[in-house]
Order: structure tokens, then sequence, then C-alpha cells
């Protein structure tokens, strides 16, 4: 066997010793980052993570000698210039606060375009000079106008995944377009025997928060419409319930505190419908002047159940007939 140095040896032993006393263990890619951005990046974890930067092998073996036996699968997702971040932190949160800390970044020549590149219509700096071909050769619709140029149209100079030509990468660096970015790209972290991917760790917010209130309401119309009682649907139950009574209550004319001034102004519409239908000889002058005070009352219907219609016109004019008999009795005694 040949022999290994003793610093290999001890670089694989730290990294062994931090998988081992971390719950989260993740990788991450530190290619194309600059060293100022990264210690502004490694400031960004603080004392929530640790970072330790090595060699691919030196990863791998240390994945495949921990005590944590589905810590290996991550040896899968080690790309580019990697290192690996320890944590005890919630993978979700360790990977916003990753991708937060991530700048803008000019763009590259041969590099991959992390989404469409725009470049707006509007006024640049420049004056009136070969900087105008140099727009136009990119695919930018250009022209001077009062002694600058001027982007005409939004333009759509390299799409998403896509490689940036060095013509177009020199004309957004002249036009202070920066359209990628520099930061560390947490590839993968396990927690306990689950491995998450960054596309799993990558949520919309919004979009979360939206799902989740969508979700409560559904349930809260699940448990108010099954009759369900626990703290968030009881009141609404009682409440339902409460305007239920009151409903049965007003339909079926039981005399409460709350009822009893609705079923007597309903009673005094129908008292008034019925008057007038009655010919002028057969009312009063009292009843007349208060017919004459309504702005236009609609014929009322005496039963307030509504959920059955009347099945024929026959039924409808023999109701009317006792309706009036009744009205009749209610006036003259």
């Amino acid at each position: 066997m040949h022999h290994v140095a003793e610093w290999k040896k001890d670089k694989v032993a730290d990294l062994e010793d931090l998988i081992n006393s971390h719950e989260i263990v993740g990788i991450v890619n530190l290619a194309d980052i600059p060293a100022p951005q990264l210690q502004t990046m490694r400031r960004s974890l603080g004392d929530n993570a640790v970072l330790r930067m090595s060699r691919k092998n030196f990863i791998k073996i240390a994945l495949k000698n921990s005590d944590k036996e589905d810590v290996e699968g991550l040896i899968d997702y080690i790309d580019g210039q990697p290192a690996m971040v320890f944590t005890e932190m919630n993978p979700f949160k360790l990977f916003k606060i990753l991708e937060d800390s991530k700048t803008e970044a000019p763009a590259k020549a041969g590099s991959i375009a992390p989404a469409d590149i725009v470049v707006p219509a509007g006024d640049t700096s420049f004056p009136p000079g070969p900087i105008l071909g140099e727009l136009q050769q990119a695919g930018i619709p250009a022209k001077i106008d009062k002694g600058k140029i001027v982007v005409t149209d939004d333009a759509t100079v390299v799409e998403e995944g896509d490689e940036i030509p060095k013509n177009v990468a020199d004309i957004l660096t002249k036009l202070e377009i920066h359209p990628m970015e520099v930061g560390m790209d947490l590839l993968a972290v396990c927690e306990g025997d689950t491995i998450y991917t960054s596309d799993v760790l990558r949520i919309d917010e919004d979009e979360t928060r939206q799902s989740i209130a969508s979700a409560y309401q559904s349930a809260i119309n699940l448990a108010v419409n099954a009759g369900i009682l626990n703290s968030e649907s009881a009141p609404l139950l009682i409440q339902k319930a409460a305007r239920d009574a009151l409903n049965l209550a007003l339909n079926t004319n039981i005399l409460t505190s709350q009822t009893t001034d609705k079923i007597l102004s309903k009673a005094y519409l129908q008292m008034l419908a019925l008057a007038g239908k009655l010919s002028d000889d057969a009312v009063d002058d009292e009843l007349k002047e208060k017919l004459s005070s309504q702005p236009a009352v609609a014929p009322v219907e005496v039963a307030e159940d509504n959920t059955e219609e009347p099945e024929a016109e026959e039924e409808e004019e023999e109701e009317d007939e006792e309706v009036v008999a009744a009205g009749f009795g209610a006036l003259f005694g």
C-alpha cells in the first residue's frame, strides 16, 4: 500500500468529524466566486454554519467513511468547485440564506444564461458613434434620437439556457446590465435519511403562503359543513346555528326578543298588501292614507318557506283567497 501523507488524512478526518457532529450536511459549488464575495457570503452564515473547501476526493472519502449511511448519497451531487457546509439549521432556511447572499455579476462570454436576457427599450448614455453598430450586431434595435442612442424596443439578446456570445457580453457590460449571479450554489443537503436537492429547496414563499391559506380555508369549510367542532370551527358553527334558528323562528312566527319586531313588520306589510287588493269601499280613510304613503307595496307571499314552489296556478289562487279572507278577519273582526 502506497504511503498517504498525514496532512491528507487530517483533512479527511476533519471532514468526517464535521459530518458526524452535525445534523445537516450539504454540498455547495463555489465556482467563479471572487474572494471578496466569498468572504461576504461566509459572514452571512455567521455562527450558524461551518463551510469547508476541500478536494473532491477528500470529500468523497469522508462521506463514505462517516457514521451516517445515507450521507454517502451526496457524492452524486459533487460538482464544480465543491465545498461542504455543516449546520443544525433547517435546510430550506440554509438555502434561502445562501440564495439571498448572491450578488449580480456581469455576463461572461461562453457563460450559460440563467434566464432570458432582455435589453429594455429606452435612452442610453451613449452619444452617436460606433457603438450603434455594436448594438445592432448584438440584435438590439437602436437609433440616434436627439443626439443620443436610443433602444427602440425591448430585445431578448440571449434566451435561457443558451451560451452568451462575446459581442453580447461586451455590450451588456457597456449597458451596465448584469444578468448573472455570483454566489454559493447549494446542490444538495442530507438531513437524517433524506437528501434534498436544490429544486426541492427552492420554494416560492408567496405561493406557499397562498397555498397554506387556501388549505386552511378549505379545512374550515369542511369542518363547518360537516359539523366538526374544534377551536376554529366552533365560533362559525355557533353563528350558523344562531342564523338558522332566527330564520326558523321568523318563518314559523315564533315570538322572541329578536323576532317580534321583524314578525310585526312582516305582518304589517302583509296587511297593506292585502288591503291593496280590496275595493275603495272596503277600506277606511286611515288605511287609505297608509296605503298612499307607501312607495309601492309589492305582493307578499304568505308562505315564508321558499324551498318548495307551488305546483299549479289554481293552488296559488286558492291560497290568495284564503289570505284575503284572513285579512278581512283581522281588519273587521
